[in-house]
C-alpha cells in the first residue's frame, strides 16, 4: 500500500499545467540553483529545441473508436506501471526541498510511477529505497574508480533497485554558461552523498583544457559495458543514445534498454530535440529492446507523440523537479497526475484505447 501523501492544500490554485509551476519553483529558488536546474549548455537551443520540437509532429483525431475498456497501463523491463512515465534521473533534490529525493520518492510511490534516482542523489540510496513504494531503477555513471563503481551497484542490488541505467553521454560536463555566470555551488551540507569515499583521480596538467585530463582518459568505453555486464543480472539501460549505430551496439552488446536523451540539453548545444532522434533509433532497433525517450516532455500529449514514434515509455525531468521546489511531495504527484490526465484525453481523442494501439497513425506527417 503506498504511503499517503501531505495534504495537497500545498498545491497553488491556478496551477492547471505543468509549466504553471515553473515560475513557482523560481521564486523559491536562488538565481544560482534556478540557473543549475533550468540552464543547459552553451547558446541553450537544444535546450528550447527539446520543447519547440514536439509542435512539429501534429495529431490526428480519430473518431467513433471503441474506447471500452481504455487504459494507460504497460509493462516495462518487468514492471507493471499505471503509465507510460517515469521520473528521470537529477542531481541535488536536497537543493530544491529539506526532504530531498526521499519527498520525490514519496511521491512516485502515491503514483505508482518508477523513479530513475541519480548517482548523484543528496540522499543515500538505501535510504530512498526505504521509503520507496514503486519500483526505482538506479542511474549509473561509471566512475573512474572501477571498483568503486562495483560496489555502488552491489549497494543498489541490495537495496532492491530494479534496474541499471547508465548514463553514457556525459563523459565530462557541458559548457553551461547560464550557470558559470550565475556563480553556482552547491551549499554546504549538500552533496553527492553516494559517492562519499570513492578515489579521485589526478587533477589535470596545469594551464591545460580537456584533451589529456585524467577524467577524459578514463571515460568509460564500450569495453566497461562488458565489465559491467558481468558483474549484475539487473538489466542495464543505457542513457544518452541518440546516434542508430549506437543502437545496434548497444543491442549486440546485450544491453536491455536505451533512453534516446540529450542530456536535457546539457551538454553539447546544437544537437537536435530528443524527439527528432528516437524515429531513425527505433528503426535501427526494430523492436528488439524497449526504448524510452527523455528531454522536452511538458504535456501528455508530448507523451503520446513520444509513443507513437517509436518508444515504450518516457522520463520526465525539469516537470517534476520545478513541482518537487514549487509544492514537495503533493507537487511531484500532481505534475504525474496532470501528464496522465492529459495523456487519456489525447489517447480517447486519436481513439487509442490503450498504449499497443497507439502508433505513427496518430500523426500526420
Amino acid at each position: 500500500m503506498s504511503a499517503p501523501l501531505p495534504p495537497l492544500a500545498s498545491i497553488p490554485p491556478d496551477v492547471a499545467a505543468v509549466s504553471d509551476y515553473e515560475p513557482l519553483a523560481q521564486a523559491r529558488m536562488s538565481a544560482a540553483t534556478w540557473a543549475y536546474f533550468a540552464g543547459g549548455a552553451g547558446d541553450e537551443w537544444t535546450l528550447r529545441e527539446n520543447v519547440a520540437a514536439f509542435a512539429r509532429h501534429r495529431l490526428c483525431p480519430r473518431a467513433l473508436r471503441d474506447l471500452r475498456g481504455g487504459s494507460t497501463r504497460t509493462r516495462l523491463l518487468g514492471l507493471d506501471l499505471a503509465a507510460p512515465i517515469l521520473l528521470a534521473p537529477i542531481a541535488f533534490h536536497r537543493l530544491l526541498h529539506p526532504e530531498g529525493e526521499l519527498a520525490t520518492v514519496l511521491a512516485a510511490g502515491a503514483m505508482e510511477t518508477a523513479m530513475v534516482v541519480s548517482t548523484q542523489a543528496s540522499v543515500r540510496l538505501e535510504d530512498i529505497a526505504a521509503r520507496a513504494q514503486a519500483p526505482l531503477w538506479f542511474q549509473l555513471y561509471i566512475q573512474p574508480d572501477r571498483a568503486f563503481t562495483a560496489d555502488l551497484v552491489r549497494r543498489a542490488e541490495q537495496a532492491g533497485y530494479r534496474a541499471l541505467v547508465v548514463t553514457v553521454d556525459a563523459p565530462v560536463n557541458g559548457m553551461r554558461n547560464r550557470e558559470q555566470r550565475a556563480g553556482f555551488a552547491l551549499p554546504p551540507g549538500i552533496g553527492p552523498v553516494n559517492l562519499q569515499g570513492m578515489r579521485l583521480p589526478p587533477a589535470g596538467p596545469p594551464g591545460g583544457l580537456l584533451f589529456g585530463n585524467p577524467l577524459l582518459e578514463m571515460a568509460p568505453r564500450w569495453d566497461d559495458l562488458v565489465w559491467l555486464r558481468g558483474l549484475t543480472r539487473l538489466p542495464i539501460i543505457l542513457k544518452g543514445i541518440t546516434h542508430p549505430d549506437d543502437a545496434r551496439q548497444a543491442v549486440a552488446a546485450g544491453m536491455d534498454g536505451l533512453v534516446v536523451s540529450n542530456h536535457g540539453g546539457r551538454t553539447l548545444d546544437g544537437m537536435p530535440a530528443s524527439i527528432d532522434l528516437l524515429p531513425p533509433i527505433a528503426a535501427a532497433v526494430g523492436g528488439q529492446i524497449p526504448i524510452l525517450l527523455d528531454g522536452g516532455i511538458r504535456r501528455g500529449t508530448d507523451v503520446l507523440r513520444g509513443l507513437a514514434l517509436g518508444a515504450q515509455a518516457v522520463l520526465i525531468g525539469r516537470p517534476y523537479i520545478f513541482a518537487l521546489a514549487a509544492a514537495g511531495a503533493p507537487g511531484v504527484a500532481h505534475v504525474i497526475r496532470i501528464l496522465r490526465a492529459e495523456l487519456e484525453l489525447a489517447m480517447a481523442l486519436t481513439g487509442c484505447r490503450d498504449v499497443n494501439a497507439i502508433d505513427a497513425s496518430i500523426l500526420t506527417g
